[in-house]
Parts: structure tokens; sequence; C-alpha cells
């Protein structure tokens, strides 16, 4: 492939038009043109912007150097165009971690203010360095939330369900799940709306059912960034009803990261399996039904449906494992 590295000949095509277009221009303003008798006839003629001719004119004027006719590099001197070496290695951290492209933005963007790449601007980062690729190491870098005893974490969610869940009616329900990490022991139960009040009251049974009947003590609860529960970018974290209720209560809040629904993906397993064991292909004759099987199917979870992600065990086998530790 030819290298096009040193090719003058656009610089060269440049200075002669403009050598041209001085020429003319020159003629036209000491009233000498054969053609054109004012200066926006030579414009139209052609086809050349006002302001970016006299740009160029002025320059070439003032220096008398024809390499001034030539544009020059776009944006600000004291710097080119690619961010600087610090933002730079700020994304290649975040790359080790196994991050992408958007969630190393919205990272970069809590930690460093607006002044940081797009996605598209980290991406060609990634590509320069040769980190646009995940790597096995990467892969295995990723985060995962994993605890060591109960009420370490708590996941909480809100889940839809379809309108025609009850038969006959045509109305909107919402389940709320609370469910703790180490142990997987859920709680939850239906709701008619998921404001954020709604959501608040619900949540605290949530925390006091799981307390009295498995001993379990939340440390910190993490939700979604939704509007039931608050957002991490939010300044009146006291103002809004679930955020301010665990600050009553001690229990620290944490947020879900941008773009990874697996941090809070025990709790979206949770949905899943809810959804394939009672919801699917059932209607129910009311809302009490609905939730006097939620009830049933949260003692058949917790105390005899064995739990891959806990190595095969009951999510009621933990709490014995968690007092031995």
């Amino acid at each position: 492939m030819r290298d096009n590295t040193n090719d003058l000949t656009l610089a060269r095509n440049y200075l002669d038009k403009y050598r041209f277009l001085i020429r003319e221009y020159e003629l036209v303003k000491k009233k000498q043109h054969p053609t054109y008798r004012l200066a926006k006839d030579f414009y139209a003629a052609h086809d050349t912007d006002r302001r970016s001719f006299l740009k160029y004119y002025n320059r070439f004027k003032q220096s008398g150097k024809e390499s001034d006719l030539l544009p020059g590099k776009r944006g600000p001197k004291y710097r080119t165009r690619r961010p600087i070496r610090f933002i730079e290695n700020k994304v290649l951290e975040q790359r080790e971690l196994g991050n992408s492209k958007l969630e190393i933005a919205d990272i970069l963007k809590q930690k460093l203010g607006k002044f940081i790449p797009s996605a598209s601007g980290i991406y060609n980062i990634l590509k320069r360095y040769g980190k646009n690729r995940l790597t096995p190491k990467m892969k295995q870098n990723k985060r995962r939330i994993i605890k060591e005893r109960m009420g370490q974490l708590g996941h909480i969610d809100c889940h839809h369900l379809s309108k025609n869940v009850i038969r006959g009616q045509n109305q909107k329900l919402y389940l709320l799940c609370l469910l703790d990490d180490y142990s997987r022991l859920a709680w939850a139960e239906v709701n008619e709306d998921i404001t954020a009040l709604t959501t608040m009251f619900s949540a605290m049974r949530g925390i006091s059912a799981l307390r009295n009947q498995y001993g379990i003590v939340f440390e910190e609860i993490i939700a979604d960034n939704g509007p039931e529960f608050g957002t991490a970018q939010s300044l009146q974290k006291h103002n809004h009803p679930f955020e301010r209720m665990l600050i009553e209560v001690g229990i620290k809040r944490r947020y879900t990261r941008p773009y990874r629904p697996q941090t809070n993906g025990k709790v979206e397993r949770f949905w899943r399996t809810l959804q394939e064991d009672l919801i699917h292909e059932t209607d129910f004759d009311s809302l009490e039904e609905l939730q006097n099987e939620l009830v049933q199917y949260l003692y058949y979870y917790n105390h005899e449906r064995p739990h891959q992600g806990i190595g095969g065990k009951k999510p009621i086998e933990m709490i014995t494992l968690n007092n031995k530790n």
C-alpha cells in the first residue's frame, strides 16, 4: 500500500488555489477586474466563503508566509486531541477490571466529572492500546459480590406482573423481593403500585420478616437506581422514603452498577425461578389467592428447594453454616 504521509500534493493544491484567489481579489479591490465589480460577486463566482477567505488572506498579509495559507489543525494549541495520559491510564485500569466502554464512561464521570471521553472515545483508547477485546484475565477480574455471613448484604428489587395474572381482571400488580446474599433466604409480597412510599413500607415488612423468622440483621442493602428506591446522584437522600428508612434503621444503601444488571443478579435469578415455578401459565381467582400462593411458595423456596448457587443446599441450611462461621 502506498504511503501518503509525505505526499505534498494537497498542500500544493491549496497554495495554487489561494494564489489565484488572492490575485483575483486584489484586482477587484483595485477596481481593475474585467469581470467582477464587487467582492460579493467574486465570492459567489468562486464559491468561496467570505469569512474563511479573509481569515487566510489577512493571516498571509501579516506574515508574508505562504504556509499561513494552509489550513491549521483545529482545536486548542496547548494540547492534542487525545486525552491526557492520566485519563488514558484510568480507562485502562477500569478495563483490567473487565468493565465495558459504557461502564468506564459512567465510572469516570462520577469520579472525575464531565471532562472525560465519550464511550466511543474510550473505545478508541482501548483499541489504541490493544484492549478492545476482553481477555480471560479481564473476565475473571469482573467484580462479583460474594458475602461470608448472613445479613452482610441484602438484595431488593421490584418485578412487574402481567395484567392478566388474576382471571378476569386487567390490573397492574408488582412484586417486591428482599433476599439475603449469603443464604439466599428470600421474602416477597404483592403490591398494587411501586411508589416510593409503598416500596418503603414493603421493604420495612421484608426486613422485619427476615429478622423475625431467620435472625437476619442486614448491614447493607443494594437496589437499582429506580425512582422507587432513589438514585445515586440524588442530593436529598433524607427526603426519599426508602433511603430515609434505611438511614433510620442503620442499614447502608448500596447502588447497582450502571449497565451491569449482574450486580443485583441474585434477586434477578429469584424472579426467573419464581416465574418458572409459580407464575408462568398460571392465573389466580383473586389477589388474595395470589398472595396466599406466594407465601406458600416462599416456604418451599426457603426450606425445601435446593439452590445451585449455594452448592445444592437449601437456603434454610445456610443458617447452620452461618452459625459455625
